[in-house]
């Protein structure tokens, strides 16, 4: 999954983060850190690639905006881990309960 690999750097998830709060230009994402603006422009071919951030032109201005369909692939990941999980969470908490009422009868029949 190319979108959990590109937001496993700090880096581009703070961009991810940023984005979602508007859409900025690549300067303004440089001022947010300290690192160079051709470092930010890998960072942000990165999201690109994995389909987190489109780029639109507006004048000589290019626009980074969180693509939401980039992130759904996300969402998706994450809601099959969380049910995975879940599940597998309610088969053991079930088979606690079961060894505990074994483990009562076998000590009232002692």
């Amino acid at each position: 999954m190319q979108s959990l690999l590109a937001i496993a750097d700090p880096t581009r998830r703070r961009i991810v983060e940023l984005l979602a709060q508007r859409d900025r230009t690549a300067g303004e994402l440089v001022a947010e850190f300290d690192l160079s603006a051709p470092a930010i422009s890998q960072h942000l071919n990165v999201l690109r690639e994995a389909g987190l951030v489109t780029t639109r032109a507006e004048g000589q201005s290019r626009i980074q905006t969180l693509n939401p369909a980039g992130l759904d692939d996300l969402g998706a990941w994450l809601e099959r881990t969380r049910n995975f999980w879940s599940q597998r969470l309610d088969d053991l908490e079930r088979e606690l309960k079961a060894d505990d009422e074994r483990n009562n009868r076998k000590k009232k029949r002692s």
